[in-house]
């Protein structure tokens, strides 16, 4: 019996916590079947989407060296889930806000602040980090 409730009771801490582990491979998979038509496969700008923008897609490999060198995860986070609107694409982003929306886990920022947003968009982010260049 204690076994039991021991086990709820970690799995409801699990359930408040920040998240701890991130799916890079999902993350690529979501790149790639909603971002990489504007950001390019590379995630460097150059998708085939690029002419059409109002605004030229950023080299999202380079977030980190554009932010002295610590990647800008809480602005990332705004952008890719609509909290902050990017010109480029006419309208809020993400286009495809409906995807991003629910399920929201807590992710912690790395300076003891935490912010809630999609488990798609922690899987976006750990894949994002992985590309950023020096």
């Amino acid at each position: 019996m204690r076994i039991g409730v021991y086990a709820g009771l970690l799995a409801v801490i699990g359930l408040c916590g920040p998240v701890m582990a991130q799916d890079k491979r999902q993350g690529e998979k979501t790149f790639q079947r909603y971002c990489a038509a504007c950001h390019g496969a590379d995630a460097s700008g150059h998708g085939p989407m690029r002419p059409v923008l109002s605004v030229a897609p950023s080299d999202l490999t380079l977030l980190s060296a554009m932010n002295g060198g610590a990647f800008p995860l809480a602005r990332t986070v705004r952008q890719i889930d609509g909290r902050d609107p990017m010109a480029a694409h006419g309208e809020p982003m993400p286009i495809y806000g409906d995807f991003f929306q629910g399920r929201d886990v807590v992710l912690s920022l790395g300076n003891g602040e935490q912010m809630r947003t999609s488990r798609q968009v922690v899987d976006l982010l750990a894949y994002l980090q992985g590309l950023q260049r020096r």
